[in-house]
């Protein structure tokens, strides 16, 4: 049985810290869970202009997120910690190779909320054993908004792209809170250091930012690639390019990263298999195979027809005649979802091969969607 010890604030902040750091987390920094906010307002902008697209959840959630106090009314103090998962090399390398596919950097290995949520919670039960204080851990699919909370307790800023930015660890963060009913003396909060940068907004390949500190995420190919469950606007699916789950560009394009070293366990989030795998490999997988290679992988959530409608866009852009039949393999798969995307493939890489098959398919297509992409 832990004995309970009765520390002072101040002594209390800096076990945390302490604790925090032989955790492996990189960051760890407290403010008041009570003080008024202006990312309530934000976030209801937001929804009201739809730019959450198909994440109907943040409506829903839109007043448990209006302040942490909304999620727990005896919340005093917030302890955010952050984990670099910075990535050993440029990622946006990788969006030559067209052939193969690009994963997120936070994807490629390990479920960051299974190791976030794993350690938190340590650190919560440590905490309220020695101090008798009531704790709540919150990983990102809590409706509780990390950035703004994470930005007021100085562990960054959020940046022209909406995500946290450090000067000593750069884009590549996961965040983690733990709200506390106890009493926590706040550190300081970030200010912006974006200045006249506008690297990000820029890079975006299909155009996601309407204005720097604002994302549409309805044209976010993270958003299309992993939160979307219909077909991918065909306006859009260029712009995707060999992107297949998430998008790096305006994280990996930030000049903060240079000062960022890699982080300790980053290595947790790197499987080397993952980092340019071969379109050809990924678009045969069915459900059981996808299960097998994305076990313990964020990507397994998000199920095997909508990542094989990913791998169908990039077969699409990867202007490789040789990967036609990959596409065509797939204009009779189960899924409408898959069917749908190989259509799209396939015309951009044989258009003569699909005005050969459009008679046939059409005569014993049912679906709507998959209809139309051979018709348009």
């Amino acid at each position: 049985m832990t004995t309970k010890v009765l520390l002072d604030a101040e002594a209390r902040a800096k076990w945390l810290k302490r604790e925090a750091a032989d955790l492996g987390f990189d960051a760890a920094m407290i403010t008041d869970a009570r003080a008024p906010w202006e990312a309530s307002a934000r976030l209801k902008e937001y929804v009201d202009k739809g730019r959450h697209g198909d994440m109907a959840w943040m409506a829903q959630t839109l007043t448990r997120r209006s302040h942490p106090t909304a999620m727990w009314a005896d919340a005093r103090s917030a302890i955010v910690v952050a984990l670099n998962y910075g990535p050993p090399s440029d990622p946006l390398q990788a969006l030559e190779h067209r052939e193969t596919g690009v994963i997120s950097v936070y994807a490629r290995g390990a479920d960051y909320h299974d190791i976030l949520k794993k350690r938190l919670k340590r650190l919560a039960r440590s905490f309220a054993e020695t101090t008798g204080e009531e704790v709540k851990v919150f990983v990102d699919t809590a409706p509780l908004m990390e950035k703004p909370l994470a930005e007021r307790a100085g562990v960054g800023w959020q940046g022209k792209h909406t995500n946290l930015v450090s000067r000593e660890k750069g884009s590549w963060l996961f965040l983690g809170v733990m709200l506390t009913a106890a009493e926590l003396p706040a550190d300081d909060a970030d200010i912006d250091h974006c200045g006249s940068c506008s690297a990000c907004l820029e890079i975006c390949p299909t155009d996601a930012f309407p204005a720097p500190y604002q994302l549409d995420a309805r044209r976010c190919i993270s958003y299309l690639t992993i939160e979307h469950k219909g077909p991918i606007p065909q306006e859009l699916r260029t712009g995707i390019g060999n992107r297949i789950y998430g998008c790096d560009d305006c994280l990996a394009v930030c000049p903060w990263n240079k000062f960022a070293e890699r982080g300790r366990e980053a290595a947790l989030f790197h499987r080397p298999e993952l980092v340019s795998p071969p379109l050809a490999e990924l678009v045969v997988l069915d459900d059981a195979a996808f299960r097998e290679v994305f076990a313990g992988s964020p990507i397994k959530r998000i199920g095997r027809d909508r990542f094989v409608r990913n791998v169908l866009i990039a077969i699409g852009n990867s202007g490789a005649p040789g990967l036609a039949q990959s596409a065509e393999a797939q204009l009779t798969d189960p899924s409408p979802l898959v069917r749908g995307a190989a259509v799209w493939a396939l015309k951009q890489l044989r258009p003569d091969r699909l005005a050969e098959l459009c008679e046939g398919a059409l005569a014993v297509e049912a679906d709507e969607d998959v209809r139309a992409e051979w018709v348009s």
